[in-house]
């Protein structure tokens, strides 16, 4: 569900930019990936919700080929006013803005000229896919404007994913634009990330609570450090002579180990057990055993750590506080790594607790989210607006 005070405040804008009221809206959500991390761009599997926190985005038609595009992102560089042509589209400053050209690229449809304001509740940089969130509500968007665009939720996701490759220049693998376009509120999704085929696990139990904890660190994949582990993956999967890590083993990964260097090496043996562990952890949230989830948890986040290397030591600290709350099944950083957020399982009668913990413990500054297993993207009636 988007939020109402986000819409208003994206129309009220829109109004005094342009003179008018929004013509057309839409929404689409962040994710917490819960575990599965690093595993979709090696074909493997995942298994995030789709959160409460959105992107917003409201706007009308122009007359003529151009766009000009307003967010009311804080953290987003500067301007944060931008006008182009839909034509001959290219990747450049601000960055924000190469998101919404990647999407426009890539739109299956005919599209006239458009003016727009974007809102999101969605921390940048925080982990929690905000720029996928800012792809669907895009894509969402453009969407009502063409007449003639039919495509299946698949196609949509991965024409999102290809903007961002494109135009953001991340390779990010399919799972963030995936769970934007398909989530299912009360359930996380088990995706595999070879046949994009997605399983539904309901999260039932109003006992147990899924905590988001930003610790304020922020990240930038378009650094080396994401397109080289990328790039590791695929040197591991050549040496074991597979197309992806998907069908690796730890037996062939040991045969080779040998040949492999050292680095290569652990990165290989990260992706193989995660894989392992995201099944696992699906049958068992599945099965309401909460407590081998939440090991399979902490297993992950050691494995970021030590073998695959894209933990700090905020997530760190922020995890072994929240690990050793009683009440508390497990904890890990989320995301790409570098900063951003860790997810926490837990009893709720444990909330309170966690989170006083983890406030007095930090040497930073936290923010909490409580985590509601939200919907995917959607267009917005705007009437009453």
């Amino acid at each position: 569900m988007a939020d109402p005070e986000l819409i208003q405040n994206c129309t009220k804008a829109f109004s005094d930019h342009f003179g008018e009221k929004p013509q057309f809206g839409s929404f689409a959500p962040g994710r917490v990936n819960l575990i599965g991390e690093h595993t979709d761009y090696n074909d493997g599997f995942v298994f995030p919700v789709a959160i409460q926190l959105v992107t917003v985005m409201v706007g009308s038609k122009r007359t003529d080929r151009r766009c000009r595009i307003i967010t009311l992102a804080d953290r987003a560089d500067d301007p944060k006013d931008v006008e182009f042509a839909l034509d001959g589209l290219e990747s450049g400053t601000p960055h924000w803005v190469n998101y919404v050209k990647g999407v426009i690229h890539n739109f299956k449809g005919t599209l006239t000229g458009f003016n727009a304001v974007i809102g999101t509740s969605v921390p940048l940089g925080g982990g929690l896919s905000s720029s996928a969130s800012v792809e669907v509500a895009t894509y969402t968007f453009l969407e009502q404007l063409a007449t003639d665009s039919s495509v299946t939720p698949q196609e949509k996701a991965m024409a999102c994913q290809k903007a961002e490759h494109e135009f953001a220049h991340v390779p990010c693998g399919i799972m963030d634009q995936f769970i934007s376009v398909m989530g299912k509120a009360g359930h996380a999704l088990l995706i595999d990330c070879r046949s994009l085929e997605a399983r539904a696990v309901p999260m039932a139990d109003p006992d147990i609570v899924v905590l988001i904890t930003d610790s304020n660190v922020r990240h930038h994949l378009t650094g080396s450090e994401y397109p080289e582990r990328r790039r590791q993956c695929q040197v591991a999967a050549k040496e074991l002579g597979l197309p992806s890590l998907r069908d690796a083993t730890f037996g062939l990964l040991e045969e080779h180990k040998l040949t492999l260097d050292d680095v290569v090496y652990r990165r290989a043996r990260h992706v193989i057990g995660e894989i392992e562990r995201t099944a696992e952890a699906a049958g068992a949230l599945e099965a309401g055993k909460f407590e081998r989830f939440g090991v399979l948890m902490n297993q992950s986040h050691q494995s970021l750590r030590d073998d695959y290397e894209v933990s700090c030591p905020e997530l760190d600290q922020l995890v072994e506080i929240a690990q050793g709350v009683e009440g508390v099944f497990g904890s890990r950083m989320t995301g790409g790594g570098f900063g951003g957020c860790t997810v926490t399982l837990l009893r709720q009668s444990a909330l309170d607790k966690c989170k006083h913990a983890v406030t007095a413990g930090y040497k930073g500054q936290p923010t909490f989210y409580v985590c509601q297993f939200s919907s995917g993207a959607s267009a917005l009636d705007l009437r009453g607006c």
